[in-house]
């Protein structure tokens, strides 16, 4: 077996002793309510065979895409400025600092009131949430930059875009990916959170839904478990990302 068959394995170890674990406490405890985990594998299926499990994650994604990579947009630079100029950061991060401990939980109403009840509501949310980690992380690797490799390219006579091009940009995307990484993860959860009150599909409203439809735990938990497995991807694709060498451009091997 290589190792990474038998890491794999060592993977399902946990997984499968909770499956153990919640079938047998369903059974002893002779809960009505609470569904077994072959239950919540039925409700999954019937959720596929209709075409709803695809709808409600592709809506979830949708948003989460559209808020996230916003906020990228904006962040990136601004966090790159402030890491910069020092006077970018005494102007910016009171405010940043000030509007980043506020839950986006704490943001719906807002959302709300501003956007009303449909897509724009959550995006503005996801937004939110993944543009301070962002800033921050994005403001850290640049502030953190080993002064050798500034040095190094004035002497070559790199300055400006240039220097900032071939230089800052590249040392700094350890702590750029970092906050990205964390971004997406806060951007999944809020995504959830709010589309269980503004919107009228997603993963969110599927919990919701299912729970108000006649109490449908077994979709209740299901919708929980793809959220679950949803996220773990799009951090997969985040670890493998500050894998890369471009990303690992300041650090030896």
């Amino acid at each position: 077996m290589s190792l990474a068959s038998a890491r794999g394995v060592v993977a399902l170890v946990p997984v499968l002793a909770l499956l153990v674990i919640w079938h047998l406490t369903v059974v002893l405890s002779g809960s009505l309510i609470f569904p077994t985990p072959a239950h919540v594998a039925a409700g999954l299926v019937d959720l596929a065979r209709q075409g709803l499990l695809l709808k409600h994650v592709v809506a979830s994604l949708f948003r989460v895409t559209v808020g996230y990579l916003l906020a990228v947009a904006l962040a990136v630079p601004i966090g790159m400025l402030m890491g910069w100029f020092a006077g970018v950061h005494i102007f910016l991060n009171p405010l940043v600092q000030g509007l980043r401990p506020i839950s986006p939980i704490a943001w719906i109403p807002l959302a709300i009131l501003w956007f009303g009840v449909g897509d724009l509501s959550p995006i503005f949310l996801i937004f939110l949430s993944s543009f301070f980690p962002m800033v921050v992380g994005t403001a850290a690797g640049v502030m953190t930059i080993d002064a050798k490799y500034l040095r190094a390219a004035r002497n070559f006579e790199f300055s400006g875009l240039r220097l900032f091009r071939s230089v800052v940009l590249p040392a700094a995307l350890p702590q750029i990916v970092t906050g990205m990484r964390i971004g997406l993860g806060v951007a999944w959860l809020v995504v959830v959170a709010a589309e269980m009150i503004a919107v009228s599909s997603g993963l969110g409203y599927l919990i919701i839904d299912s729970r108000n439809a006649g109490n449908r735990y077994d979709l209740v938990v299901a919708g929980m478990l793809v959220i679950g497995v949803v996220g773990f991807a799009l951090d997969i694709v985040m670890r493998r990302l500050e894998r890369l060498d471009e990303v690992r451009w300041r650090y030896e091997s």
